[in-house]
């Protein structure tokens, strides 16, 4: 009777463990046009209204079509606010900015820019973020507190891409400093 009680409170107490660690976690992946994923998890307790602003425009199918318009190696991919149309790159329509949840803008984020962070674009405004997003592709710690991350990448498969954007050929295109020479589109981006 003791060892079945001792084997309970053990099982009980690893079952506790492992609840308290879970994260509220929303998952989506970005399909590329060329059939590549790369699989997120976002931190809906670390910046909620980011999270939710962008699986709106997720759901919304927002995302369907854009290009990668901001590549830069050792640093990030950037997306989020241009299309091709007829070959000339446009940009989408205006969607609702939000509040930067960063600490520079007086909210709490401690999601470090490391390789594989997800987080929000923006104009030297703080509450400028829309739609655009981009994913680091390395250590990025100059953007600690300034920007709101807001998930990772979910597997090695998904970094490498990632990195493997980040080193495309680039060129110069109106404003553009890094516009990749051949696009990188994406067909959709879905939960899970």
């Amino acid at each position: 009777m003791k060892k079945l009680f001792l084997f309970l409170v053990v099982v009980c107490t690893m079952f506790l463990i492992s609840s308290c660690g879970e994260k509220n976690v929303e998952n989506v992946t970005i399909i590329l046009e060329d059939g590549r994923e790369i699989r997120l998890e976002l931190y809906p307790d670390v910046a909620p209204l980011t999270v939710k602003n962008f699986l709106m425009l997720v759901d919304a199918k927002h995302y369907d079509g854009v290009v990668f318009h901001r590549v830069i190696e050792g640093f990030m991919i950037q997306t989020g606010g241009y299309y091709v149309s007829n070959g000339k790159l446009k940009e989408k329509p205006s969607v609702v900015q939000i509040y930067g949840e960063f600490s520079s803008n007086g909210f709490t984020n401690n999601l470090k820019h490391k390789a594989g962070v997800i987080s929000m674009a923006r104009t030297t405004e703080k509450n400028s973020a829309s739609d655009q997003f981009f994913i680091c592709s390395a250590k990025s710690s100059h953007l600690d507190g300034e920007y709101a991350a807001f998930g990772k990448v979910r597997d090695n498969k998904s970094l490498r891409i990632v990195k493997e954007i980040s080193r495309v050929e680039t060129r110069k295109y109106n404003e553009f400093e890094d516009l990749p020479k051949e696009m990188i589109t994406i067909k959709t981006i879905v939960r899970g």
